[in-house]
């Protein structure tokens, strides 16, 4: 297993990242919360999940090894695949993920897409006792880009949604609060699609 990587951000976007390791650039999906922590300067250290299929090879990165070590948690647990977990992290931070499965609370688990009631059940049921040590994150923001709407239309899109149905919630959005960043664009749209 690839553990992390080290080199220049080649790429970036709210879905995924291209890392330059000496001339050759890995492409690593992440969470909307991964993407709030990825540094301004260039230079990148990335935790990775590499999850190996029949038909695919796809790493998945993140900022912090305890989103990795949730992430994994998550996806251990039956009807829970990589993609609902990453939207699962993009939709909450991982301290939220990890308060609604240790408080029970189903609706906060339910409200990401993919996930019905039986299988927020299951999560908590099968991770309550497994999360103590993944209780204290941080949480930090990065500034906006002149293309937040297109970034988070993009990231939308790659997480699910139809483009039609995620433009009128953004346009909405933004309407309400024109200075939104990318990340709050995409939590709002989340709460609202």
């Amino acid at each position: 297993m690839i553990a992390y990587l080290k080199g220049r951000l080649a790429e970036k976007s709210p879905t995924y990242v291209v890392i330059d390791c000496q001339g050759v650039g890995y492409f690593l999906h992440i969470s909307l919360h991964t993407y709030e922590q990825l540094p301004l300067d260039e230079n990148v250290k990335i935790y990775t999940y590499l999850q190996v299929r029949e038909d695919a090879h796809t790493l998945f990165g993140f900022m912090q090894v305890q989103e990795r070590e949730i992430f994994k948690k998550l996806i251990s647990v039956s009807g829970i695949g990589a993609s609902t977990a990453r939207t699962m992290l993009s939709s909450l931070s991982p301290q939220e993920v990890v308060e609604a499965i240790t408080q029970e609370d189903v609706d906060v688990i339910k409200s990401v897409k993919g996930i019905g009631t039986k299988t927020a059940q299951r999560v908590i049921i099968d991770l309550k006792d497994k999360l103590g040590d993944h209780l204290e994150q941080a949480q930090i923001s990065m500034p906006q880009g002149n293309s937040a709407k297109q970034e988070a239309l993009s990231a939308l899109e790659t997480l699910g949604y139809s483009a039609k149905q995620s433009e009128k919630v953004v346009q909405r959005i933004l309407k309400e609060t024109p200075d939104s960043t990318v990340q709050q664009i995409i939590k709002l749209a989340l709460k609202n699609l």
